[in-house]
């Protein structure tokens, strides 16, 4: 590979590249001079996607306002305070008071941002869908979407802060609820847009006001039944008494009648992030990478996504949020990254070699540019101006190495992408109600059956070319592993290792947490604001 001091910045007009070259530091300056989506030879830009086109696209883009996939909300709460991602300080960058580290290690206050902004944010979703209800304009069909929705808002609200308020007027206030009288009323507005009075087996679902139609920017029964899927999975945690046969029945369901498919071999799109000067950049994306691709809109396994697309619908910006500076002339970003987001080694170092989600998920070793040289550095704090993404994270603070930790690369990214990304964000797909059937049928007998697990999971496993378990293998502790490795960055973690019993757990550079941390205290400001009507959660 040939060495660059310099860096190359593409000009585009019309079919004719210039290149001109400048010797600026790419740590203060690597914009990019492409704004919009273009379409050049080997480079498809414009993969368009739209979202619902209805009268409940307000209070659907309370998704990407909630930071379903942004710095400092949802994404941020789920994926910082687990053992997946962390945000090391590099000197000068990232401290940011000390709330990213807080996270990590299970330290987070009542003055937090991200335990702030979650709570505004959704309530303000909250707020939009009581005002859409309240207008009295939707249909039968509408109502019941925007009621589960509202739902889903507040069963985030409960797992994250255990005992809150459910408003459900514009502008009442309402008591503090306990965090079982929360699931009950969650668990009954998901039930009623169903047509139901219980999940079973038999259920008939053909008196519900949801649609079966396939619009992931929508909820249709499908979608409401994951929801009731993965409520019904925490319940123990929630309540205090386990409805794994509910869970296992609601998935069960989903699979055998939703008409999804994994996507596998010969599920595939185009790979908009491919260098055509580097020979290891396929043409194609195929099977569980094509899911997150920026062009997977509409793919064949997602059940309920996020609808995000660059200058329309922003919220989407894990390529700032984690990449290196200098990877902007990798795919020609618009703006620099902010390194920042990286993987935790031991979990890298969870993934088998062969196994295809390790691929497609990280971005790790030595990184090239556009036309496959060595990208640089030039601030190096290691001796080595070559980029290499190492798994291993020298320290948390106060000097994190610049280039330390795989970065999450499973939403992978574009060519002349803009600081906000196209990939739908997958809130329940087929892969996800598989490893949910799995474990409800594991758990439902009470303790662990690895056999009753075993055939689900190793549909997944299947899927990644990882080979496949024994019922003696599948163990409650590889479960969690494995469900990691498929699931990794789509903002469960956190969830996941509290039902496992494991987020109190020591890991790099955090020491055991307290049960208490397991939610997150309710933000001083609200406590403030709310006239007693808001009691503080224990230990905070």
């Amino acid at each position: 590979m040939i060495k660059m001091n310099k860096f190359i910045t593409t000009i585009l007009s019309l079919s004719i590249i210039t290149f001109v070259i400048s010797c600026t530091d790419l740590d203060e300056d690597l914009r990019g001079v492409i704004t919009s989506d273009i379409s050049v030879e080997g480079i498809a830009t414009d993969d368009g996607g739209s979202g619902g086109g209805d009268a409940l696209g307000g209070a659907f883009a309370g998704l990407r306002s909630t930071g379903t996939g942004g710095h400092t909300n949802w994404y941020s709460a789920q994926e910082l305070t687990s053992d997946e991602m962390v945000v090391t300080t590099k000197g000068g960058d990232w401290y940011d008071g000390g709330w990213l580290i807080d996270f990590h290690q299970h330290n987070y206050k009542n003055t937090n941002p991200s335990v702030n902004n979650n709570w505004n944010s959704h309530y303000g979703a909250v707020a939009t869908t009581n005002e859409l209800l309240a207008a009295g304009t939707l249909d039968a069909n509408g109502t019941a979407q925007i009621k589960a929705l509202r739902a889903y808002y507040f069963w985030r609200l409960m797992d994250m802060y255990g005992n809150i308020k459910l408003p459900t007027s514009p502008g009442v206030d309402v008591k503090q609820s306990t965090r079982l009288e929360a699931f009950t009323f969650i668990e009954s507005e998901l039930l009623s847009a169903l047509g139901v009075s219980a999940v079973s087996a038999s259920m008939d679902l053909s008196g519900s006001a949801l649609g079966t139609d396939k619009n992931p920017y929508r909820l249709n029964r499908y979608g409401v039944l994951g929801i009731l899927a993965k409520l019904y999975l925490n319940a123990e945690v929630y309540t205090g008494t386990p409805r794994y046969q509910e869970a296992h029945d609601a998935a069960d369901y989903i699979i055998n009648n939703g008409g999804y498919t994994l996507c596998g071999v010969g599920c595939k799109v185009k790979n908009l992030g491919k260098r055509p000067a580097v020979a290891t950049d396929p043409d194609e994306l195929e099977g569980f990478a094509a899911v997150f691709a920026p062009n997977n809109a509409g793919n064949q396994e997602h059940i309920w996504t996020v609808n995000y697309e660059a200058g329309v619908n922003n919220g989407f910006n894990l390529a700032m949020m984690a990449l290196h500076y200098s990877s902007q002339i990798t795919w020609n970003f618009d703006s620099q990254p902010w390194n920042g987001y990286s993987t935790l080694e031991a979990f890298y170092n969870s993934f088998d070699e062969n196994d295809a989600r390790k691929k497609a998920s990280f971005i790790a070793g030595p990184q090239l540019d556009y036309f496959g040289n060595t990208l640089l550095d030039y601030a190096t704090d290691d001796g080595d101006p070559e980029l290499d993404y190492t798994p291993a994270i020298n320290e948390i603070f106060p000097d994190g190495i610049r280039e330390a930790g795989a970065r999450p690369g499973k939403f992978s990214y574009k060519q002349f992408g803009r600081s906000d990304m196209d990939n739908d964000f997958t809130l329940l797909r087929l892969g996800q109600i598989y490893l949910i059937r799995a474990e409800s049928a594991a758990r439902v007998g009470g303790g662990w059956d690895g056999a009753a697990a075993l055939t689900d999971t190793n549909i997944i496993r299947a899927r990644a070319n990882a080979t496949a378990y024994t019922a003696a293998q599948l163990t409650e502790t590889e479960f969690l592993a494995e469900r990691g490795r498929e699931m990794f960055s789509e903002a469960v973690r956190r969830t996941d290792l509290i039902r496992f019993g494991a987020y109190g757990n020591a890991w790099w550079e955090k020491s055991a947490s307290t049960a208490n941390k397991t939610i997150f205290p309710i933000p001083f400001d609200a406590i403030q604001a709310a006239n007693g009507t808001l009691t503080q959660n224990p230990g905070y």
